[in-house]
């Protein structure tokens, strides 16, 4: 999902860096995308070409510099029993991409009822994360080959506050990063809590496939359609 064919600028004034792609006429929603640990913005810029036109969509850069180019929102450790990540880091990550988003809300003047978080592995886990414990910020979330962190169990909205959000999980079965049990628990996290969501799975790795984003795509037309109704 790269493509780097006419990327927007790079803006750094609010308090994440990021690449807005405007909307064509009245915006119908906003749509936050964002990428997984070691990567940065430019790696889901291909969602640009298959989202609709009249959809604002912000290719957003997570905080902490790993290496030139390469960026994360907390560090990670892949062991045998599991991941272990830098809780307090994902927990400050957590707070700023909630004051970005209201900071972008307010600059592009489309609210929360219709903007829409997701991201590829850490990127769909800081989407459920802001979500799931913010939910007056946004109208739902995307989980692309990701996971929901334990670590924001403290810090969870309440089943009714979480009512009106719309959730998407899409993992790839073969998923040797992230395997595929991580979305089975997602998705049992998610009908304990009352969260209306689809749950997708596919002949893939970790990764996005083109099934993968059309699904997607697909997913975020009929929510914004369903919050214009």
């Amino acid at each position: 999902m790269n493509d780097r064919l006419q990327l927007p600028p790079l803006v750094t004034d609010l308090s994440l860096p990021y690449r807005l792609k405007t909307a064509a006429g009245k915006a119908a929603g906003l749509v936050l995308l964002m990428h997984g640990v070691g990567s940065n913005e430019t790696s889901l810029a291909g969602f640009l070409g298959l989202l609709p036109d009249d959809v604002a969509v912000a290719l957003v850069r997570f905080p902490i510099e790993m290496a030139p180019g390469a960026y994360s929102a907390f560090t990670v450790n892949f062991t045998a029993s599991g991941p272990v990540i830098d809780a307090d880091a994902a927990e400050a990550s957590r707070q700023t991409l909630a004051g970005f988003v209201a900071e972008l809300q307010a600059r592009t003047g489309i609210d929360p009822a219709r903007t829409l978080v997701a991201g590829f592995s850490q990127g769909g886990i800081m989407s459920a994360g802001l979500a799931l414990t913010r939910p007056d910020t946004v109208a739902g979330f995307a989980i692309l080959s990701g996971r929901i962190l334990p670590e924001i169990a403290p810090h969870m909205a309440t089943p009714a506050q979480l009512a009106h959000l719309d959730a998407l999980i899409l993992h790839g079965e073969q998923d040797d990063r992230l395997p595929v049990t991580w979305a089975e628990r997602s998705a049992s996290l998610l009908q304990q809590l009352g969260v209306r969501f689809e749950h997708k799975r596919y002949t893939a790795r970790h990764e996005i496939t083109l099934d993968m984003a059309h699904d997607f795509v697909g997913w975020v037309t009929r929510r914004l359609a369903s919050a214009a109704a």
